[in-house]
């Protein structure tokens, strides 16, 4: 006879075990990150704008740092 029993497990991982594109590729699946940008081309474009009418772009700098290092600050 057999049972299944959830359960759950506290685990201390480094991050630096995992390869950016499987963290990337992890993001993308929650919906997070910046891969509705593309290669890039359209955060710049957003950025541009935004930087034209003098309204605030941080958050889209951010994402484009994101996008090209994979590190966030």
């Amino acid at each position: 006879m057999y049972k299944t029993i959830y359960t759950e497990v506290e685990v201390d991982v480094d991050l630096t075990d995992f390869e950016t594109d499987d963290l990337i590729e992890e993001l993308e699946s929650r919906g997070a990150g910046a891969t509705e940008y593309g290669d890039g081309k359209e955060i710049l474009q957003a950025i541009y704008e935004k930087r034209r009418l003098g309204k605030d772009y941080q958050t889209e700098l951010e994402q484009l740092i994101y996008l090209g290092l994979g590190k966030v600050l």
